[in-house]
């Protein structure tokens, strides 16, 4: 196969993704309710538990049973592979632990392909919930196979957006809480979720208008960047430049409120007594 795969291909892909997302959702299902141990992975608030281990230990067999061949960057594995790799995984086996470890249900599995670089394919599944987000490349997002698309939303202050708060908001002045305020009182409201990929998932069906954020992991992106952008939305750096997916920060909207959103980030200074601890 070229570096550039064929609608063929990307309908494979897509079909294992989903396989690999279902069989770690399974895994999520058995332990939900029924954790025996949780533990920090060295940043306050940073869980892992059994149940994101073994979901990422079912996914990456189907992975590895179907293209051996292919790179992976998983959540808990880290790198199999080079990073540069024309066709690389992302893998999240659990988006959202803290959440599941409360028995909170906004937690998915979020399966990413990059094709050279350029997230190409994406699966999120919320077990929980039953909630199954599909997509790739020229071929639209769905969920629970049926196709959605971005909001009509046109005016920021009709718009209900969301975000969220990097595991090291403690510790740096640059934690998004002057974000989260000041865009609160422009809309009608933010929500925060603690799910990256499920927060993308609901830009990409239209329940929320946008979401902004920083200091996450290519694994936490690569499927939900898909998913947005197949339902018709946009997806940038904060700044309105192209996303980078190692920069850890992005900016996904539904198309109409992106500009004004940006333009709102860019002026908002951090609040300096929320600085280092």
């Amino acid at each position: 196969m070229s570096t550039m795969p064929t609608p063929e291909d990307l309908q494979r892909f897509l079909d294992v993704a989903t396989e690999a997302a279902m069989a770690g959702g399974a895994v999520l299902q058995k332990y939900w309710g029924n954790l025996s141990s949780i533990q920090e992975k060295g940043r306050s608030g940073d869980l892992v538990t059994a149940a994101d281990r073994d979901s990422e230990v079912e996914e990456l067999a189907v992975l590895k049973r179907h293209f051996p061949a292919h790179a992976i960057l998983a959540g808990e594995s880290g790198q199999l592979g080079q990073l540069d790799s024309p066709l690389l995984w992302a893998v999240d086996p659990l988006d959202g632990t803290t959440n599941y470890a409360h028995q909170y249900p906004l937690c998915a599995v979020s399966i990413g392909l990059l094709v050279a670089g350029v997230p190409t394919v994406g699966v999120v599944y919320n077990p929980i919930l039953q909630d199954l987000y599909r997509a790739a490349k020229g071929l639209g997002a769905t969920h629970n196979r049926q196709p959605i698309q971005i909001s009509a939303t046109t005016k920021l202050s009709d718009s209900l957006l969301v975000t969220g708060f990097a595991y090291d908001r403690r510790e740096t002045i640059d934690n998004n809480y002057a974000e989260f305020c000041h865009l609160t009182h422009l809309t009608q409201g933010v929500r925060r979720g603690g799910s990256a990929a499920i927060d993308l998932a609901h830009v990409a069906s239209g329940c929320l208008d946008g979401y902004w954020e920083r200091g996450l992991s290519p694994w936490d992106l690569a499927a939900g960047v898909v998913l947005v952008e197949e339902a018709g939305g946009q997806i940038s750096a904060y700044d309105g430049s192209p996303f980078d997916i190692y920069s850890g920060r992005l900016v996904a909207t539904n198309g109409t409120l992106h500009q004004p959103i940006i333009q709102e980030l860019g002026q908002i200074k951090p609040l300096p007594q929320f600085g280092p601890m």
